[in-house]
């Protein structure tokens, strides 16, 4: 059997945002929602703005917001959510179990701004923040100490900070401009506000990376007793930073053995970061992510991504609904970046859907697939039974066959429980994308990158 490789590509949503296209039909909100379940909703505030972008990121952000950039983004952020609440309507109650604001970096915006953003979500879409899960992410230069008392009051019960390394010269080497007193000093601001989740993400991989010095990452962490921690493979996507660094490649034969050789650093690194936390009181849930045995769970318990809609604001954010995943365009390069953003701030009507992808029954088994099999739990095959009336295992004979043949799966599994073995997690960037549906796979292939 030919040899895999670990790191493919991190699937964090399916399908991905390059298998979208323009919707030539542009179909009304109200339209798409009127037989939609609302009792159980995920809502999403993207903010796309950063003080810096790191080598790595691919995200939908663009440095800075001169001439009140800001301003006129909250201003069209409001626009949108009268219009995406009363596309919803009110023949039945409408109910959001979870809120998240991400970006970008959400706390690039000032603590006036912060409360403006708190009440487009409250006081226009009807979200209780006060009452649900709120998880906001911020960096170390933006986690001030004003900033955090408004998330803290206005119901925040988790706040996620890129860290990537406490070691200065690996973030450098990431691209990333900061310096460990400065991280630590985030740190204390944010669990002086006692907001009850810390999660830190932390990046391995990077160029000079060793054990040693990862492990002093995650030792520095720990220290913190984060409620969660996440660990992220480095990745070079192209039109970032770290690729425009690396265009000059050495030709294919020296370049395949780099890969090679990156991909046993990152699959070491997986391996003593995932043993450190477990012998440390951590409980894996998926690949990336660990939770402190004794933590709060963090996330609504009647919220399920599988089958449960999502309402995304911004013009980086998505949208789910069981028959149509929308957002707006998508790109990476800062240029396009911008003008995406610009299109949005001058927007009036917001009661159509843009550009988007049609998810039909069959992608839609394969979503509740991948999204289960990629959670350290597994997939509980009545619940798929419940959904759709088959079995996974019929639905997709070949490839969890291949699963299997690899060592993917756990055959110690209880009975009706389809999970990954510890290597399957492992591989989760590889067995992810070989889920893909060939049309997936060749809308992505087809994506002109911008």
């Amino acid at each position: 059997m030919p040899a895999v490789r670990p790191y493919e590509s991190y699937v964090y949503a399916y399908p991905h945002k390059t298998a979208y296209r323009p919707l030539p039909e542009r179909p009304a909100l109200r339209e798409l929602w009127a037989a939609e379940p609302k009792s159980a909703l995920s809502l999403y505030l993207h903010i796309p703005f950063c003080e810096v972008r790191c080598g790595f990121c691919n995200l939908f952000t663009r440095i800075g917001a001169p001439e009140e950039l800001t301003t006129r983004y909250l201003d069209a952020l409001d626009r949108q959510a009268v219009a995406v609440r009363d596309a919803l309507g009110d023949d039945e109650p409408v109910r959001f179990a979870a809120a998240a604001f991400g970006g970008g970096t959400p706390t690039f915006l000032t603590a006036d701004e912060l409360e403006r953003l708190c009440d487009i979500a409250e006081k226009r879409m009807g979200a209780d923040l006060l009452a649900v899960p709120l998880s906001v992410e911020t960096s170390p230069s933006t986690a001030t100490a004003d900033r955090l008392a408004v998330l803290a009051d206005r119901g925040t019960t988790r706040v996620s900070i890129g860290v990537q390394s406490f070691v200065d010269a690996e973030a450098r080497a990431a691209v990333r401009p900061q310096r460990r007193a400065e991280v630590e000093a985030a740190l204390g601001r944010i669990r002086d506000a006692r907001i009850p989740v810390l999660n830190i993400d932390l990046i391995y991989g990077i160029d000079g990376q060793t054990e040693r010095t990862w492990l002093t990452s995650l030792d520095a962490a720990l220290a913190w007793r984060p409620e969660e921690l996440y660990l992220y493979p480095l990745y070079v996507r192209p039109l970032t930073g770290l690729h425009r660094l690396g265009a000059a490649a050495a030709g294919p034969e020296a370049e395949a053995l780099e890969q090679a050789a990156w991909d046993d650093q990152r699959l070491r690194l997986y391996t003593v970061g995932r043993d450190h936390l477990l012998a440390h009181g951590y409980e894996q849930v998926s690949m990336r992510m660990f939770r402190r045995a004794d933590a709060p769970q963090e996330g609504p318990e009647d919220y399920a991504c599988q089958t449960d809609g999502m309402i995304g604001l911004g013009c980086g954010a998505r949208s789910y609904t069981s028959a149509l995943h929308y957002s707006f365009d998508y790109a990476v390069d800062m240029r396009e970046i911008r003008s995406i953003i610009d299109r949005f701030t001058a927007t009036e009507d917001f009661s159509r859907a843009e550009v988007g992808r049609y998810v039909d029954a069959a992608e839609a088994r394969r979503r509740h697939l991948l999204q289960s099999l990629l959670q350290a739990a597994g997939l509980p095959l009545d619940d798929y039974r419940d959904r759709f009336g088959t079995d996974p295992r019929a639905d997709f004979p070949a490839e969890l066959a291949r699963f299997a043949d690899r060592g993917w799966l756990d055959a110690q599994a209880p009975e009706g429980l389809l999970r990954l073995s510890p290597l399957g997690l492992a591989h989760s960037d590889a067995l992810g994308p070989a889920l893909f549906s060939p049309g997936v796979r060749a809308a992505m292939a087809a994506y002109e990158r911008k």
